[in-house]
């Protein structure tokens, strides 16, 4: 079983093997009975998603949906996912 926590710090690349960054936080959504991941913050500025602070740029947001796989050491992403896009609300 993996942890949420086990995904920070992976490389998240697309398809064609382009490196976006590294995961730097997780978004999800709490039902009554689960957590559901919905997407990944990726890059430095993602960083400062997990502490709170307001962003001034844009930020790369990787919806889950796009997430093809999942290795060892990265995150594969669909090719399309990769343009910079506002963290939701």
């Amino acid at each position: 079983m993996r942890t949420l926590s086990s995904y920070l710090k992976r490389d998240v690349v697309t398809q064609s093997g382009a490196k976006l960054g590294r995961c730097r936080d997780l978004r999800g959504e709490l039902t009554p009975t689960t957590l559901r991941v919905t997407g990944l913050y990726v890059g430095p500025q993602g960083a400062l998603q997990r502490l709170g602070i307001p962003f001034r740029r844009r930020v790369t947001f990787i919806p889950w949906q796009s997430v093809t796989a999942i290795e060892a050491d990265r995150i594969i992403v669909r090719d399309d996912a990769a343009r910079d896009q506002a963290p939701p609300p």
